[in-house]
């Protein structure tokens, strides 16, 4: 791994997102609409205190995990990666060099949906706001790992995609977001147990309900951070320059 090398490939994702207005869009304005689209679902404010805190990590999650599986898988398929790595660039160069990259730009998206919520949609939280932005990075920097690993098995970017149902959207379901982790079946807590997102909105409702920052907490913090190194491991191990 080379620092130098790494840095220049986080710029030059930036510079391609700056460039790139739809993503850009995309990244910045769906979270926040989301939020704003459920508040007035809800319509009801106690239940949004309920709710807001959870989807703060859960709306990021998805959004790097489309964002980044297909960005990676355009620039394989286009033959970018290939270039890139005939030189002196390495796996771990790249794949840190994304994490670096969205993870800049996680940090701008969850400020602006963080900000959103708590001032015009009014937003109640127990915890510290620091924390819940700590969390809520740390979920869109998990997603954007996710898509990293997961797209080394996709052919094309509709491929890409695909994977959302079958990695994004179980995780959806069982992080207890719907039904308490503890009232599900003894076979879907293992399977929740298992599952990342599950400790992301954990950590939320934590800081939703308590002041205290809790050893559930400082726990949940440890399994999302080990997770995303993990998943970055697991990308750079199966990274391939390009499609077959």
């Amino acid at each position: 791994m080379n620092p130098a090398i790494t840095l220049a490939t986080a710029r030059r994702i930036l510079t391609q997102l700056r460039h790139d207005g739809r993503t850009l869009a995309m990244l910045m304005g769906v979270p926040s609409l989301l939020m704003i689209l459920l508040w007035y679902v809800i319509d009801n404010q106690r239940a949004f205190n309920a709710y807001g805190p959870m989807l703060l990590g859960i709306f990021p999650f998805v959004v790097m995990f489309i964002v980044t599986s297909i960005t990676t898988q355009r620039e394989r398929a286009v033959g970018t990666l290939e270039r890139l790595m005939s030189g002196p660039l390495g796996k771990l160069d790249l794949l840190l060099g994304y994490a670096i990259a969205f993870g800049a730009v996680a940090l701008v998206q969850v400020g602006v949906v963080l900000a959103i919520s708590l001032t015009w949609l009014e937003l109640e939280l127990a915890g510290s706001v620091g924390t819940l932005l700590l969390v809520a990075v740390l979920a869109a920097v998990l997603g954007m790992a996710l898509g990293l690993f997961f797209s080394a098995f996709a052919r094309t970017e509709f491929q890409a995609v695909q994977f959302m149902p079958a990695v994004v959207l179980p995780q959806v379901l069982l992080c207890g977001l719907i039904v308490p982790r503890d009232q599900m079946a003894t076979w879907l807590e293992w399977l929740s147990n298992a599952m990342p997102l599950s400790y992301a909105v954990q950590a939320m409702r934590e800081l939703g309900t308590t002041a205290d920052f809790t050893g559930v907490l400082a726990r949940d913090l440890v399994v999302i951070a080990g997770c995303t190194l993990l998943a970055l491991i697991l990308g750079a191990a199966t990274l391939r320059r390009r499609t077959p």
